[in-house]
């Protein structure tokens, strides 16, 4: 997570702001900090490393946020992408988290009409800061600062909840799926160092040795004509790895994995 609050300091970081790096050394879950923050903001399924949390993980910031007063902003802008059942798809199939976190959710990506922007909040009426519930004041600043998303996306959003949506919408999350092991089987046999790209549409990979990000997107643009996004565009701890995702055509998708292996691949 990146952002501007407070000083910047002489490594582009900001004083205001508690970095928790995602790492492979943490496999990709952030360590509670020494800190208190006032607001925790958790993205899971992540994006960009495509990796997920525990109900036991998830457990531990919801005590923590509980005890400390602190607000968690919970990301679940992918949960339709998780096929594991042990994996929690909401922060509410947490005991506690009704208390001290809020919900993202997008239509977006579970839907597959991304560009339209289509999403909601849930802010549960037992969260409370100061003895006052979070809940109305989130409804009053939607009504007086948002005039909502346009009535034929609500309507693309409502189509999702039909027996026929639902049919549609298993059928795309499967065609991406499908993407992303190719993606990940595809780069894991050419010798990368490889994650997510199970309960995610994104696989996270490391660099090769002696590249930077931007180093390793331009040489992939140039000896294999394919485009990814370089980690350190997601923050300071993105540096050294790089993602690609599985929106994308099928057919081109294999194509591009091809090109890849016929360059890495020893």
């Amino acid at each position: 997570m990146a952002g501007r609050s407070g000083e910047k300091n002489e490594d582009g970081l900001w004083s205001n702001i508690i970095y928790m790096p995602c790492t492979a050394e943490n496999n990709f879950t952030p360590d509670i900090p020494q800190e208190i923050p006032d607001v925790i903001y958790l993205c899971f399924p992540n994006n960009p490393t495509g990796m997920v949390a525990t109900k036991e993980q998830l457990k531990k910031w919801v005590d923590f946020a509980n005890e400390h007063n602190s607000l968690i902003l919970f990301d679940s802008a992918y949960e339709a992408f998780v096929v594991d059942e042990e994996i929690p798809k909401s922060i509410y199939e947490i005991e506690g988290a009704k208390t001290c976190a809020i919900e993202l959710r997008s239509f977006s990506k579970t839907a597959g009409f991304t560009g339209m922007r289509c999403g909601y909040t849930v802010v549960p009426k037992d969260l409370k800061y100061n003895g006052t519930s979070l809940n109305p004041m989130w409804a009053r600043r939607q009504a007086t600062k948002f005039n909502g998303v346009s009535y034929i996306t609500q309507r693309a959003a409502e189509a999702i909840y039909t027996e026929e949506g639902q049919k549609q919408i298993k059928e795309t999350l499967a065609y991406y799926q499908k993407n992303a092991r190719v993606i990940y089987d595809g780069l894991c046999d050419a010798g990368f160092e490889c994650y997510g790209g199970v309960n995610s549409p994104y696989v996270w990979l490391r660099v090769p040795e002696g590249y930077t990000s931007w180093e390793f997107f331009d040489e992939l643009l140039d000896k294999c004509q394919v485009v990814g996004t370089p980690g350190s565009g997601f923050g300071p701890a993105g540096e050294g790895y790089f993602r690609l995702t599985s929106f994308g055509n099928a057919e081109k998708t294999v194509e591009a994995i091809e090109r890849i292996k016929a360059v890495y691949k020893k």
